[in-house]
């Protein structure tokens, strides 16, 4: 739930696109064979109709009933895309995240260090403008 919550507010890629291969039509729109389509999916973990109020707090337990309950909508959710373009790399990379978490926090304490500054800058990927310094005493 901790590693969800943290894509829900800084996934690694911000924003996904598509090439549409045939016409498709949205309601009274048509978008012609061929046009770039856009994802914004930070926009999408952000939008409060989805995920209520507190959309800005970090609340772990919007997951406790799985990804496809946390949001209104099961699609809400995209640090690694949707559907058979989904990333290949989704299952390393959470078991990654959590074997090195379990590995870190077995050995040390973290405490962010008082000259952080929260300010997470969007390139390609998410990540700290000025870094993230961080104090780690053994346990």
């Amino acid at each position: 739930m901790i590693i969800n919550e943290t894509l829900r507010l800084y996934p690694s890629v911000t924003v996904l696109s598509r090439q549409l291969k045939k016409e498709v039509r949205l309601g009274k729109l048509t978008i012609p064979s061929g046009t770039e389509v856009v994802v914004p999916a930070l926009a999408l973990h952000y939008d409060s109709q989805q995920w209520g109020k507190d959309v800005h707090l970090f609340k772990p337990e919007r997951f406790s009933q799985g990804i496809t309950n946390a949001a209104k909508s099961p699609i809400a959710f995209l640090p690694f895309g949707f559907g058979p373009r989904m990333c290949v790399g989704l299952n390393f990379a959470i078991l990654e995240s959590k074997l090195a978490v379990s590995m870190i926090l077995q050995r040390y304490s973290l405490l962010l260090s008082p000259s952080y500054h929260h300010a997470p800058v969007l390139m390609v990927t998410t990540r700290p403008q000025h870094g993230a310094p961080i104090i780690i005493n053994p346990l």
